[in-house]
């Protein structure tokens, strides 16, 4: 069993790529794929940690039988923006070391740095005694994102409720509310192209789009260089998973598949388990794996 799509305390989850690796190997997945929100700090931790892992159980005595250490696939959940909303494209495989990768991801961080400044200026302004660089100090390593926001506005009691922080203050169209600059789902297509990856639209149904306009996006992004699209997810009803495979078979897209895990940020939502009926086999990475052998070098 594998799991395509997971986050650590580098964007929004609660776990450290570290203990990501050990919580993997105890629950037997085979691979996990590390796709934090724009952002690939997390992934020298846990593949190097993997690594060594894998070292000292070659190295261990032979009369013990060590748990496998799972794979650490290197991947990034990219934010973009399609006709308003938002849409999600996630790379697996990824060279994170690749020059371009690495020149948009700087860029990104100094447009999100900018946004998040604005924020909190303007939640000053509603009488909260809050700055980036406190949002920083309280969450070390971590991409800032609202969910940060929520839970340092609850725990200095400016809000009842992470709910009442989002309704109030910090949603799509509240008035201390500042959008993120975002590429469209084609441009993030093509950047993880261009860095050697699979490109994946993520939990297609969670963008809650008709039939046909989910239709449209998916045609338009194979066009662009699509090759995969979730159709396993935590959330998924038996009738998502049939609509999205019956996407993947029309464009000839791969399956993928995972938890979305966050830890505790997503109360109940297990690694590889996602609500308890997720089962990404092993098939499905080997697919991507064949794919990802068989695409012509750059």
């Amino acid at each position: 069993m594998v799991d395509l799509h997971v986050h650590s305390t580098r964007s929004d989850g609660t776990c450290t790529p570290t203990q990501l690796v050990d919580y993997a190997r105890e629950k037997g997945l085979s691979a996990f794929a590390l796709t934090d929100h724009d952002t690939v700090d997390g992934l020298e931790e846990a593949i190097n940690y993997a690594a060594q892992l894998r070292q000292h159980s070659a190295a261990a005595d032979e009369t013990q039988t060590p748990s496998p250490v799972p794979e650490v696939i290197p991947g990034i959940e990219l934010s973009s923006e399609y006709q308003g909303q938002d849409v999600h494209i996630v790379g697996l495989y990824i060279d994170y070391h690749n020059a371009g990768f690495q020149k948009y991801l700087q860029d990104f961080v100094a447009s999100r740095d900018a946004r998040n400044q604005k924020m909190c200026a303007l939640l000053r302004e509603a009488g909260m005694d809050i700055t980036y660089e406190d949002l920083q100090r309280t969450f070390p390593n971590s991409v800032i994102t609202r969910a940060h926001y929520a839970k340092y506005m609850l725990e200095h009691g400016y809000v009842k409720s992470r709910a009442e922080a989002f309704e109030r203050y910090i949603g799509d169209h509240c008035p201390y509310y500042v959008p993120r600059e975002k590429v469209t789902p084609a441009q993030a297509v093509s950047l993880i192209l261009d860095a050697g990856g699979i490109p994946v639209l993520a939990h297609p149904i969670l963008y809650h789009m008709s039939d046909a306009r989910l239709d449209t996006l998916v045609g338009e992004l194979k066009v662009a260089g699509l090759m995969g699209i979730e159709a396993l997810y935590s959330t998924y009803q038996s009738c998502d998973e049939r609509q999205v495979r019956g996407l993947a078979a029309k464009y000839d897209l791969l399956i993928s598949g995972g938890s979305d895990f966050h830890g505790e940020n997503k109360p109940g939502l297990d690694l590889g388990t996602g609500y308890g009926k997720l089962c990404v086999p092993d098939e499905v990475l080997e697919r991507i794996r064949q794919a990802r052998n068989d695409r012509p070098s750059h």
